[in-house]
């Protein structure tokens, strides 16, 4: 059964935004997540743990890029969480 056309994104430009945010962005929170998290445990667990976690928290920022309706949204949201973690890890 194919999917309602009113809910379909019509735009190339959004559905590529969407791409980029939760693939690319939902990367570079991870990564920041796991370097934040350097700070609270030792290096050498976070190291082990985030081959499993990172891959897990990788396709949940994934599929939340497209549960949220809006692209600008889903960025802003990476933006402020990368934030907040590389602040974490600088301090």
């Amino acid at each position: 059964m194919p999917a309602n056309k009113k809910y379909l994104t019509r735009s190339p430009w959004i559905r590529l935004s969407k791409l980029l945010a939760g693939s690319l962005g939902g990367y570079l929170v991870t990564i920041s997540f796991h370097a934040a998290l350097t700070r609270v445990c030792p290096k050498e667990y976070v190291i082990v743990t985030s081959f499993i976690t990172g891959y897990l928290l990788w396709a949940i920022l994934l599929l939340n890029a497209f549960l949220i309706p809006q692209a600008w949204k889903t960025w802003a949201l990476y933006i402020v969480l990368m934030g907040v973690f590389s602040g974490i890890y600088l301090i």
